[in-house]
C-alpha cells in the first residue's frame, strides 16, 4: 500500500474509507465477516505523526486559545512564514472541528490557533453529513487526530429553521433535515427552547458521528479518540464543552 509522507495515500484512503461504508451497509443487512475486515483495515492505521496530542492535552490548549480570544490576548500562534515553509510536506493537526459554517463563528480565530494546528469540517448547523464525515475520518485515523469536537453556537439560523419545520428553496432544506431528529429531545416547556435546541442538536451530531462511522467508533473503543461537544456564545466569544 504506498505512502505518502509517512501516511496511506489519500486515493488508497478513499477506496478503505468506501469499503468501510458498504461494509457497515451489510452488517446491517445481516453480514458481520466484510465490516470486520474493513473495520480493521482502515482503523488500525498507524499515522506517523511525530507531534500527536492526547485528547485531554489538545482539548486544554483548545480552550487556552479561546480564552486569550475573549480576553483579547491573541498569540497568533503558527502564522509565520516559518511555520509556512514547515508543514509543506505534511500536515498534523492536534485536534479536528466539526463546525458551523457561520461566518461569526470563525475555527482558527476563536481558538486562536495557526496553520496546520485544527482540521476543521464546516457545513451550516454542523450537521455530520456524510461527507464531512469522511473528512473527519481522515483526519483521525489517516492524521492522527485523537480530539473531535462538535462545535455548535448560539443563534444559530440553520437550528433555528429547522424549529420552524417550514419548506426551503433550493437545497438548503437538505441541511434542515439532518438537523430536524435532533429537535425530538427538546421539551416545548424549555426555559430556553432556542438554547435547548443548539445543544440537542450538538449532541445528536456527536452521536451520529460514532453510529455512522465503524472507524471512529473502533478508534472510540480503543482509546485512541475522544469526541466532545462545544457551544460557542455569538455575543461574548466564550466556547462552552458540554459535559
Amino acid at each position: 500500500m504506498s505512502r505518502i509522507n509517512g501516511f496511506i495515500g489519500r486515493r488508497n484512503f478513499l477506496l478503505l474509507a468506501g469499503g468501510s461504508g458498504l461494509a457497515l451497509a451489510a452488517t446491517t443487512v445481516g453480514g458481520s465477516l466484510i465490516k470486520d475486515t474493513q473495520e480493521t483495515t482502515i482503523a488500525d492505521v498507524n499515522p506517523a505523526n511525530p507531534n500527536v496530542v492526547d485528547p485531554q492535552q489538545a482539548l486544554k490548549r483548545l480552550m487556552l486559545g479561546n480564552q486569550r480570544f475573549v480576553e483579547s490576548k491573541p498569540q497568533y500562534p503558527n502564522q509565520s512564514r516559518k511555520r509556512l515553509q514547515a508543514i509543506t510536506q505534511g500536515q498534523y493537526p492536534f485536534a479536528t472541528i466539526l463546525g458551523c459554517a457561520d461566518s461569526r463563528v470563525p475555527t482558527e480565530i476563536i481558538f486562536d490557533q495557526g496553520l496546520g494546528d485544527l482540521f476543521v469540517a464546516r457545513v451550516a448547523g454542523n450537521v455530520a453529513s456524510d461527507m464531512a464525515i469522511g473528512s473527519i475520518e481522515y483526519a483521525t485515523s489517516v492524521l492522527g487526530s485523537q480530539l473531535i469536537v462538535v462545535l455548535g453556537h448560539s443563534k444559530c439560523g440553520a437550528v433555528a429553521a429547522a424549529m420552524k419545520n417550514e419548506p426551503l428553496p433550493g437545497r438548503i432544506g437538505y441541511v434542515i433535515e439532518g438537523i430536524k431528529p435532533a429537535l425530538n429531545s427538546v421539551k416545548k416547556t424549555s426555559q430556553n427552547i432556542e438554547e435547548a435546541a443548539v445543544i440537542a442538536n450538538i449532541q445528536y451530531q456527536a452521536k451520529k458521528l460514532l453510529q455512522k462511522s465503524v472507524i471512529l467508533a473502533k478508534l472510540v473503543r480503543q482509546g485512541k479518540l475522544k469526541i466532545v461537544g462545544g457551544v460557542y456564545d455569538i455575543d461574548t466569544g466564550k466556547v462552552s464543552i458540554l459535559t
